[in-house]
């Protein structure tokens, strides 16, 4: 998709990134590095599955997209963005390197992270609570097999919708959410997380792991939110320095730029001749 950037660049206090997935053949840098350009941010954390060891250890896929991603966040790190990444289980090797700083990035299983209004929220990405992942390691490559396959059918799908001036849409999402077990495994997938929060006297959860984006209120006080992926939705959470979180849903603001960019322009009508009209 080719769409023109705003030109400006939007401050915000923290910036929240999970699941890029770098090195799967799915991820969506290009889309990321058009993202972090217009984002400018004072604290970044990466939640999780950053890199894609799985698919590396089967097929080495590092393009220059996913290099320049990764150049892009060393960068930041330079120039004095805190920046924290908290490993996930596609990128586990991460987690031997648990209290080290590489290039400015300290590696970490967890976190807390204190809003600019005082909340508490644990920073994890989720995996640990995650019953196929921890005990049946070949059942979660299948699935992610399957997975993979879904985003493939989105890519051709896509492309038929944009060749009718449709806006994206996801048909794994869809399908996903569409399934009784998997609306059944997101739903205890969040409460799972919002309790270990709640358990140590916290206000909420940040994660990511399930790709399923959202900004959720739990049991009546507990913050749930879940980062979302950059391979199908490419989704961040973004806190304002009034603590606020909001959920942006990257596709779909470059879908309403190329909308707007579609819009025939409106010319202005020429002024009438006051003078021909008093000589009439």
């Amino acid at each position: 998709m080719s769409v023109a950037m705003s030109g400006t660049s939007r401050k915000i206090r923290t910036l929240f990134l999970s699941d890029i997935h770098l090195g799967a053949k799915a991820s969506n840098a290009a889309a990321l590095l058009g993202f972090l350009r217009e984002h400018q941010a004072e604290k970044i954390v990466l939640v999780g599955d950053i890199v894609d060891g799985w698919k590396l250890k089967r097929h080495w896929h590092w393009p220059q997209s996913h290099n320049d991603v990764v150049q892009k966040l060393l960068r930041q790190a330079r120039k004095g963005v805190e920046m924290i990444y908290v490993p996930g289980n596609h990128d586990e090797f991460a987690r031997d390197f648990q209290g080290l700083h590489f290039g400015g990035i300290e590696v970490i299983d967890r976190t807390v992270h204190e809003t600019a209004d005082g909340r508490r929220l644990l920073v994890i990405h989720g995996d640990q609570f995650d019953v196929v992942v921890m005990n049946a390691r070949l059942l979660a490559h299948l699935g992610d097999w399957a997975y993979v396959a879904a985003i493939n059918l989105n890519r051709f799908i896509a492309l038929i919708r944009r060749a009718f001036g449709l806006p994206y849409w996801s048909f794994s999402a869809w399908a996903k959410l569409r399934v009784k077990r998997a609306v059944n495994f997101i739903g205890s997938f969040e409460t799972t997380l919002a309790a270990e929060a709640r358990k140590e006297g916290l206000d909420g959860v940040i994660c990511g792991h399930i790709h399923h984006a959202a900004i959720e209120t739990i049991d009546g006080d507990m913050t749930y939110v879940n980062t979302g992926d950059w391979v199908e939705s490419c989704t961040a959470i973004v806190e304002h320095f009034d603590g606020r979180l909001e959920l942006i849903r990257w596709m779909d603001v470059l879908a309403k730029r190329e909308a707007d960019a579609r819009q025939p322009s409106v010319q202005a009508l020429p002024a009438p001749d006051v003078r021909k009209t008093q000589a009439a």
